[in-house]
């Protein structure tokens, strides 16, 4: 009777693809590895930043809409301040990527603060 499960190979290094006579050789760039250390550690940061500012720019928006009994200025107040808050998470996270500033980026302050108008008074 014939087994359902195949016979294991018999050739050498035809096992698997790791061949332990014949490891792969490394070369060693410390430059390099620094290179790319430095840019995750950039994205890491910059991922931290820009998620943290956007925690209170939503923490803001959450506050305009629950304002019951406050003026329309107060309320509008808060969404405007969301949307700078906004624009300073695009720059803080362009910053820490070391590019400017200043870009057609910024106007995404301009999306916390619209959404939260839409929430508060429409």
């Amino acid at each position: 009777m014939a087994s359902s499960v195949p016979a294991r190979r018999q050739e050498k290094g035809r096992g698997h693809l790791l061949d332990l006579n014949a490891p792969r050789r490394v070369v060693k760039d410390p430059e390099q590895d620094a290179r790319d250390l430095a840019r995750v550690q950039r994205w890491v940061m910059s991922t931290l930043a820009v998620t943290t500012i956007l925690h209170l720019v939503v923490g803001l928006v959450v506050a305009a809409v629950m304002l019951d009994e406050s003026p329309v200025t107060s309320r509008a107040g808060l969404n405007v301040i969301a949307g700078i808050f906004g624009a300073f998470a695009v720059a803080a996270g362009r910053a820490i990527h070391g590019k400017s500033i200043v870009s057609p980026w910024l106007l995404l302050g301009v999306v916390p603060t619209a959404v939260g108008l839409w929430l508060t008074f429409g």
